[in-house]
Parts: C-alpha cells; structure tokens; sequence
C-alpha cells in the first residue's frame, strides 16, 4: 500500500542536498526520505532494547549463570520429553 505525506523543508539548502543526493543514487528523494526514517525507527526500537540489555546484563553479574552447554542440555531433556505428532 502507498501512502502520500507532504514533507516541507525548511532550509532550501537541505532540499537541494536530498534532490542532488537522489540523482547521484539514481533513487527518487521518496525513496530516500522513506529509507532515512525507516532506519531512524530502527534505531530507535534498538534504543529501546539497551534498557532490557542492560538489565538482563545486570542480573546475570549479580546471579551468576550457567554455561550454554548446561542450558542446551536442559533444552534438549526438555524436548525430548514433549510428544510430538
């Protein structure tokens, strides 16, 4: 689905950096702008994830952990127990 949004630029300057930009990446200045946001908001999502990074970080320190083959020893004594179809 395509959606139309009008983007006004207040420095002409800054237009005339994405029409130049566009021709020499052979794209449209759409193409650009919808590719600038859609990294903008991955980056952002990104940004988000850190808190729970740090906190997850943060409590294995504080807890300690288990080598990864334990846990996929585990995993797999827990798999093996389901029935499967």
């Amino acid at each position: 689905m395509s959606r139309r949004m009008t983007v006004v630029f207040h420095s002409d300057d800054l237009y005339t950096d994405l029409k130049v930009a566009a021709v020499k990446r052979r794209l449209t200045a759409s193409e650009i702008v919808a590719e600038a946001v859609a990294e903008w908001l991955e980056s952002r999502e990104d940004a988000s994830l850190m808190s729970v990074i740090k906190a997850a970080r943060a409590e294995y320190q504080s807890k300690g952990g288990r080598p990864w083959s334990e846990v996929r020893k585990q995993l797999n004594r827990s798999g093996s127990r389901k029935k499967r179809p």
